[in-house]
């Protein structure tokens, strides 16, 4: 990735000499990891992200001049700050990120500082007041608040009545304890509230040093009857593991976008994932296209097959964000403002309204205001439930516009 990342900045570098006939391209900043922990993940988001500016560009760009994304490498969460002052120092005016909570935080701070626009495609940790109340930080994804609340009202709402269980059911939150885990937590917390169900935990866990028999156990004698868990790949396989070890009797568990929808957690834990649920974003390869309109349907068509043709592979989850978030911005926001300062780009942001469907991953476009609670969400962000029915086999189970396979209980 990162001799193919050279070769792009390279031609963009050649680009910068080119004849005066030429037509001059837009540069927009991209910051992403693509090392570490994070490092695949971030690589297919952004992978999206650039084929969306090519597919942009199949329609003229802006104003007739090609966009092309240049791509500084954040791998860890102190490197995002310095990426986009690398980017500030180009004069780029737009910067899009970040796949990873932990990056997306530090990088939308020094962006908001510089008075960058933001425009975040895939992580969905929380931000800080400074940022979230801010007017240059846009985020195409939903937010991990959202998805704790997805979680906790499928429960209530479809898997409590199959379940056929007369008393009240406890409900307990176990999550990691940085921004994406409380992110998560927070929202299916206040949906617990909310909804007037009983909380039974809330059980916060340190990395690297969490103890998962620990947790386990704490989650037996809470008589926990259905676990929401916001945690990363290996911590989720560990807990999992512990708590069937400890054979805690539990009547169901969802998790959300870092764990428990990916193909790997249930390639790990076969048959001890089966049963288990996913609150997260759909993955390009299973989306109904009969969910979309007719523009983003063909734009799902066109990145599945360019995908597969250029990687070998299908389109993930964050393929998928970095596509849709990337088209959002070059074909239905950047039109609408006449220059690209941040001021006109956020201004355009601002006033855009896209129904659910709008585009390729299910999604619409409608950012909430300054002043709002989620001020600069996208509350036309879709997410679904994801269920592993069988071993080594997931599928969409919620909503029904997006659901491939019935619920099914163990």
């Amino acid at each position: 990735m990162r001799h193919a990342v050279a070769v792009v900045i390279l031609f963009l570098g050649v680009g910068a000499v080119a004849p005066a006939a030429a037509i001059a391209p837009i540069v927009i900043g991209a910051v992403y990891p693509t090392g570490g922990g994070q490092g695949p993940g971030g690589t297919e988001e952004f992978r999206g992200v650039d084929l969306a500016a090519e597919y942009a560009n199949r329609s003229g760009g802006w104003q007739g001049r090609p966009i092309h994304v240049l791509l500084e490498h954040a791998d860890s969460w102190d490197a995002a700050p310095f990426a986009v002052q690398r980017l500030a120092q180009h004069g780029i005016t737009i910067v899009l990120g970040s796949y990873g909570s932990t990056i997306s935080r530090p990088a939308a701070e020094m962006a908001s500082r510089l008075g960058l626009v933001f425009w975040e495609t895939g992580a969905v940790g929380q931000l800080g007041m400074a940022v979230a109340s801010g007017r240059l930080v846009f985020r195409f994804a939903p937010t991990g608040e959202s998805l704790g609340r997805a979680a906790v009202a499928f429960v209530r709402e479809q898997l409590a009545p199959r379940l056929r269980v007369r008393r009240g059911l406890r409900y307990s939150v176990a999550y990691v304890d940085d921004v994406y885990g409380r992110a998560v937590a927070e929202g299916a917390l206040e949906e617990v509230k909310d909804s007037g169900l009983t909380l039974a935990a809330a059980l916060p866990y340190a990395l690297p040093s969490a103890d998962y028999v620990a947790l386990a156990t704490q989650v037996a004698q809470a008589r926990t009857d259905i676990l929401i868990v916001a945690a990363y790949l290996d911590d989720a396989v560990a807990m999992r593991r512990a708590l069937v070890l400890a054979k805690v009797p539990l009547l169901a568990g969802i998790g959300t976008s870092s764990s428990y929808c990916h193909l790997v957690f249930g390639e790990i834990l076969g048959d001890d994932a089966v049963g288990l649920f996913a609150s997260d974003k759909p993955d390009g390869d299973v989306l109904r296209a009969d969910a979309l309109s007719a523009d983003a349907a063909a734009g799902l068509q066109w990145v599945r097959e360019e995908y597969r043709r250029r990687y070998g592979q299908g389109v993930s989850a964050p393929v998928l964000e970095g596509f849709a978030g990337g088209l959002a911005l070059f074909r239905h926001v950047l039109p609408n403002a006449p220059v690209l300062s941040s001021a006109a780009v956020a201004r355009a942001a601002g006033q855009i309204r896209l129904p659910p469907g709008a585009l390729p991953n299910g999604s619409g476009l409608f950012f909430a205001p300054p002043g709002h609670p989620d001020a600069g969400a996208n509350l036309n962000a879709t997410s679904v439930i994801w269920e592993w029915v069988r071993p080594k086999t997931r599928a969409v189970v919620w909503p029904p516009a997006f659901s491939t396979h019935p619920i099914v209980l163990r």
